[in-house]
């Protein structure tokens, strides 16, 4: 019997998928609350692959909630990742680049801004604040930090696969059929 909820049903979002039954993004993971997935059912752009054991109402209608649902029509995800703080750390892993160490964590310039280096993909790493005041002002060599990698501007590809390895706190189970498709099966 599906539960009916007399108040909002807050903290029941659904996994959107693409209309391939990928993810539209795993980190973070591409989820919309309720609401927004209801009115996608309403206006038909959405097809329901999985729903909640949860019913809501309104006066003249009644049905369950999604939990997974796949958008009708592909959206391309070939532009190019936004360069914001936290796309740097998903594409360092989350890691200090001089150290790996995952604590407070910012960033840092590997050519410092006072001898001409540029704000970018190819000059920013994430970096722990210790190593970071360490460094200081002075170039990777003189300082005897360079970063463990080279930093590049990661397709959104890569930042995806990126994010795999960092799920979310909460997984409802019927998302998990396409969470992890292509994970090795256990034999």
């Amino acid at each position: 019997m599906p539960e009916v909820l007399t108040n909002p049903p807050n903290g029941r979002p659904a996994l959107v998928l693409n209309a391939d039954f990928r993810p539209l993004s795993y980190y973070p993971l591409s989820l919309w609350p309720w609401q927004d997935v209801v009115k996608a059912v309403f206006l038909d752009r959405v097809d329901i692959i999985a729903e909640y054991d949860t019913v809501v109402r309104s006066p003249s209608f009644e049905m369950r909630l999604p939990s997974v649902i796949a958008l009708r029509e592909f959206v391309r995800q070939d532009r190019s990742p936004a360069f914001t703080r936290f796309n740097v750390f998903l594409r360092d892993g989350f890691q200090c680049a001089y150290c790996g160490a995952p604590n407070e964590l910012t960033f840092d310039h590997v050519v410092p801004r006072s001898r001409g280096g540029r704000t970018s993909w190819t000059n920013i790493v994430a970096a722990c604040s210790p190593c970071n005041l360490k460094k200081g002002g002075r170039m990777p060599v003189d300082a005897g930090m360079v970063p463990h990698r080279k930093p590049v501007r990661p397709t959104n590809y890569q930042l995806q696969e990126i994010g795999r390895r960092f799920p979310p706190n909460h997984l409802h189970e019927t998302w998990m059929d396409y969470l992890y498709w292509d994970v090795e099966l256990e034999a």
